[in-house]
């Protein structure tokens, strides 16, 4: 009965975004259907988030990452009036209080962070930690093991314990406002995806933490669960093929599947937003 339903994913895009072609096909190899839009026609009014299920803030370098990486398009979004009035951050808060979700990799972790999506728990959307400069005080570009905590109530994660992904960015680092915010991180699970080593133990051992972020943290997610961030890329893993060493996994394991580790976390929300469909029809 659920492929009745067709979730529908806006990917948003322009000013230097450049990973919306992936993420529009890891929806759609999750049976979602996927549209990629332009900021500006939802800005002026041309495109309705509402008509979505999920919006998605994917990689690159959003007006070349001036400033600090995301900054420039969070104020965009929080401070452009619409043709409403309202500013599309007023927007996102009412697609949020109706049961939506956001989803931000890399370049788009960070506007939500800076945006005060996330971890938002004040419910204030006030900013309460940053993505800044890596330790290493350069770009990093590879792959990386991510621990998934399992008391996390955000869906995008669900049956998930590893996963295997690539990072590409100059500012991963998380920063914590104060010691109360990073405690109730801490209490609430909100710091869902860590990095850690090969057997799973969570690490702030460079390279295996590739930017020296705070709590090891590789994700974040608000205390409902609807948002969602992270600096890897799971768009970036849809096939097996993707990854450097697939080979040599192949021949390990020659019944290994094609899918790649990062399509889990994009299959994972369509399931869940076709199952909330199915109990609001049940209701």
């Amino acid at each position: 009965m659920t492929n009745n339903i067709t979730v529908k994913a806006l990917v948003i895009t322009g000013y230097g975004i450049n990973c919306e072609e992936e993420m529009a096909a890891a929806y759609q190899f999750s049976g979602a259907k996927a549209d990629i839009v332009f900021i500006n026609d939802i800005l002026e009014g041309d495109i309705s988030i509402h008509d979505y299920d999920i919006v998605n803030f994917p990689g690159g370098f959003s007006f070349g990452d001036d400033i600090s990486s995301g900054k420039v398009l969070a104020n965009k979004i929080k401070f452009k009036q619409l043709t409403s009035g309202k500013t599309l951050l007023d927007e996102l808060q009412i697609f949020l209080n109706n049961g939506k979700f956001v989803m931000g990799v890399c370049n788009g972790f960070q506007v939500l962070v800076k945006l005060g999506l996330l971890p938002n728990i004040a419910g204030n959307f006030a900013p309460e930690t940053t993505l800044t400069n890596n330790n290493s005080g350069k770009y990093e570009d590879r792959w990386v093991y991510c621990k998934v905590n399992p008391n996390s109530k955000t869906p995008f994660l669900s049956g998930i314990d590893k996963i295997d992904l690539p990072v590409r960015h100059g500012e991963g680092r998380l920063l914590i406002k104060n010691d109360s915010l990073r405690q109730q991180i801490i209490e609430q699970n909100l710091n869902c995806l860590s990095y850690c080593d090969a057997a799973g133990t969570i690490t702030g051992e460079y390279p295996l933490n590739p930017n020296g972020a705070e709590l090891n943290c590789a994700g974040l997610c608000s205390p409902n669960g609807q948002v969602f961030g992270l600096m890897p890329h799971p768009e970036a893993f849809l096939s097996f093929y993707n990854h450097p060493n697939w080979g040599q996994l192949k021949r390990q394991n020659p019944n290994h599947t094609e899918d790649g580790e990062g399509l889990q976390i994009f299959r994972n929300i369509v399931a869940h937003i076709k199952l909330q469909y199915l109990q609001a029809v049940a209701l």
